[in-house]
């Protein structure tokens, strides 16, 4: 794998010199992947994938990103920004609140399924906290604190920042190897993010004969949170966080440690900024973590569907503009996975209400955009589904916006079809979990706090009344 050398000159504060903190890792025997859980992984796909990832129309490791993590090392770089240095949790409030990410949102994993796995055990786990852009991972007494953040165009970016005081702190961009783990099938084979649930043995090492689950909103909640730490009460139904599987045993006790409504009698979490590890956050940061894999695989197959019918219409000497049939297809189908994720398919239908222990729930309510009538798609249900209104509040964020046109359109055609109960065949099954009222809740929000959306639904109803001849 080629690796650039050197800084990049249109990336100031993001120092590339040293390839990633991960080869440090690997020299310690770290397991080289950043934020959110993650495994081992299958370094000759992964090289594979790099390489494509490396090429034209991507330049994944050559092309200046935007995402929050970038534009604050570059604020930090310049001295337009200043990080201040706690003496016990290091530059981790500094960068909570540069980056707005709330400390409510913070999630507890024990597991040793990560790059600082030798500092990660029951007694002292990792702390995640997230936004809709940034994930951010904590580490006590941990040499860096880990960040993946989404650029728009990009997707997935990872950096670590050193936990030593200094005047002038720099963010390293990851050059490729966290790729190794957040690039596969799992995390629907872009640069993306995974949480993963195992089988923990009582020091933390994942039992990996036992399997491990990649765990989104349509995972059963039995499958859950392996390894990590669950504030919050959920009725009759099972997970497997809060608790670790003993030599000679073939499963878990999901029952004795169930409703926690405290860690109290598992772990200090002293020092950590919080004291929960929310059920409700974990549950976001599941639909998360695979709606942006969608939105950026949707971004990556169309530039790529684009560049090969502009090769191809360079040999045979058409138009620039044409799309080949084949192109068509495929981008087609980025936007169905799309509508897929954004529309809650095959979401798990909970059995008992889900109840948090932290103001995250509220916290992440207030950020929502609302029509007139106060509704936001970031509103909660919990009782019987995670959304009031069944449909990702990532339609708003920059990574939807930053789609190609080519497809960014079509998910939004598609979507009013839905809405307006029109799709026909496979379609109607696939949808089929959307009521009368739900669709006619989303188009009315989406009408009101989307105007692009509007704008495609005006358009339509434009075209409709040109063929009736009205």
């Amino acid at each position: 794998m080629l690796v650039d050398s050197t800084p990049h000159s249109g990336n100031p504060g993001i120092d590339t010199r040293h390839n990633s903190i991960a080869f440090h890792a690997l020299s310690n025997g770290f397991i080289p992947a950043i934020v959110i859980l993650i495994l081992h992984g299958f370094p000759q796909v992964a090289r594979a994938q790099f390489d494509d990832y490396s090429a034209p129309p991507i330049k994944y490791n050559k092309t200046e990103v935007n995402d929050p993590v970038a534009i604050l090392a570059r604020r930090v770089e310049s001295g337009e920004a200043k990080l201040q240095y706690d003496k016990t949790q290091g530059f981790l409030p500094a960068v909570l609140k540069a980056l707005d990410v709330s400390v409510s949102s913070q999630t507890l994993v024990f597991s040793k399924t990560s790059m600082q796995r030798s500092r990660i055990s029951p007694e002292r786990p990792r702390a995640i906290y997230f936004n809709d852009e940034v994930y951010i991972g904590f580490v006590q007494n941990g040499g860096v604190i880990e960040f993946a953040a989404t650029d728009a165009r990009q997707g997935a970016t990872f950096y670590t920042l050193e936990q030593s005081a200094t005047l002038h702190p720099q963010f390293i961009r990851d050059q490729g190897q966290c790729l190794t783990c957040h690039s596969s099938n799992r995390t629907q084979n872009v640069p993306g993010y995974l949480i993963r649930s195992v089988f923990a043995k009582p020091d933390g090492m994942p039992e990996f004969g036992k399997g491990t689950f990649t765990t989104g909103h349509n995972s059963p909640f039995k499958d859950r949170w392996g390894g990590w730490y669950v504030t919050g009460t959920h009725g009759d139904m099972r997970h497997m966080g809060n608790t670790t599987i003993k030599n000679g045993e073939e499963q878990i006790d999901r029952n004795s440690l169930a409703n926690l409504k405290t860690l109290n009698k598992l772990v200090s979490t002293v020092p950590y900024p919080s004291p929960h590890s929310d059920i409700v956050a974990l549950m976001v940061m599941e639909h998360q973590t695979q709606m942006h894999n969608a939105i950026a695989w949707a971004n990556y197959e169309t530039r790529r569907a684009i560049h090969q019918s502009k090769s191809m219409n360079r040999l045979l000497e058409r138009s620039q503009t044409l799309l080949s049939e084949s192109s068509e297809r495929r981008i087609d189908s980025a936007a169905d996975r799309v509508l897929k994720y954004l529309l809650m398919c095959d979401e798990f239908v909970l059995t008992s209400p889900v109840k948090g222990t932290s103001a995250f729930a509220s916290d992440f309510e207030s950020r929502g955009v609302r029509d007139l009538q106060n509704r936001s798609l970031r509103d909660f249900d919990l009782n019987s589904r995670m959304f009031r209104y069944p449909c990702s509040y990532m339609i708003y964020s920059k990574a939807f916006d930053g789609l190609p046109d080519e497809v960014r359109n079509r998910v939004l055609k598609k979507l009013n079809q839905i809405l307006e109960g029109n799709e026909a065949g496979e379609d109607t099954r696939k949808f089929a979990h959307l009521s009368v009222k739900d669709r006619r809740n989303i188009s009315q929000i989406l009408k009101a706090t989307k105007p692009e959306f509007a704008a495609v639904c005006q358009g339509e109803a434009n075209t409709h009344d040109d063929v009736s001849g009205k």
